[in-house]
């Protein structure tokens, strides 16, 4: 059997591993999903009025914020399923699976791919999930061409890709399920200091540049340029650059870390 023939089975293999994890475990997926719904909700329904009127100069609109604060939930959403991905590759690194799988005749890259490619699917599905409650609360885009609602799911999986690498780093420094988990963090805290729920415009003077450059902010506004038709401006490029950026630092601290011999 050729080198890629092995890679790409065995790869498969634990592809269908970790997604069979996670349907028999569905607890972690569904604690962390529930958190971008929460808050959508909560903005929605009790903040909503308020916020919106802060946005649109004094006139509260429901519907219009529900509009606004869905491309950064969404995010949020994939930030808030790469947790369980850094807590899975710990929980791995730390039971002795993964000394057994050295000691097998199997491709040893394909247990990282097996991680990324299960997270990456499995943050589409939470964001289909999310995008399904925003929609039964009021999120429309009915300007949106074919064209853009793809770019904006590419998008998505990119993010979700970046987001993954990384997640999957945190999990191999980490020393066991907790400490990944609070490593994580950092990842669904992000949204919270981006133009997810008030513009930047509207931060403290000091800030706005912490807040429009983090990674974040720029895949937001893509996205809000994509579905609801505002302005992308430079926020295209930076959120390519950011995705891949991360992908790139992600995928190579990750396959240094886990290919580094253990003690």
């Amino acid at each position: 059997m050729s080198t890629l023939s092995l890679a790409l089975r065995d790869s498969s293999t634990m592809v269908r591993r970790n997604l069979l994890h996670a349907r028999r475990y569905p607890s972690l997926t569904l604690n962390l999903l529930f958190t971008p719904i929460m808050l959508l909700l909560l903005f929605v329904y009790i903040f909503g009025d308020a916020m919106s009127a802060g946005i649109n100069g004094g006139a509260p609109d429901r519907a219009a914020y529900v509009a606004y604060i869905v491309p950064g939930l969404l995010l949020m959403t994939i930030g808030s399923t790469v947790i369980g991905t850094a807590v899975s590759v710990s929980n791995d690194m730390t039971e002795g699976i993964i000394a057994r799988f050295r000691t097998m005749a199997i491709h040893r890259p394909s247990v990282l791919v097996g991680h990324v490619v299960g997270s990456v699917l499995q943050s589409v599905l939470s964001v289909v999930l999310v995008g399904a409650v925003a929609v039964a609360i009021g999120f429309r885009s009915t300007d949106a061409t074919a064209l853009e609602w793809l770019a904006a799911f590419g998008l998505l999986v990119l993010f979700a890709l970046a987001l993954t690498w990384i997640a999957v780093g945190m999990g191999l420094i980490s020393p066991n399920a907790e400490a990944a988990g609070n490593n994580a963090m950092p990842l669904i805290l992000l949204p919270l200091l981006s133009s997810a729920f008030t513009p930047v415009e509207s931060m403290p003077g000091w800030f706005q540049p912490i807040a429009e450059y983090q990674p974040f902010t720029p895949a937001i506004e893509t996205l809000r340029g994509l579905l609801l038709g505002t302005e992308i401006g430079h926020n295209g490029w930076l959120a390519i650059a950011w995705c891949l950026g991360l992908t790139v630092l992600g995928y190579f601290w990750s396959t240094s870390t886990f290919n580094r011999d253990p003690k």
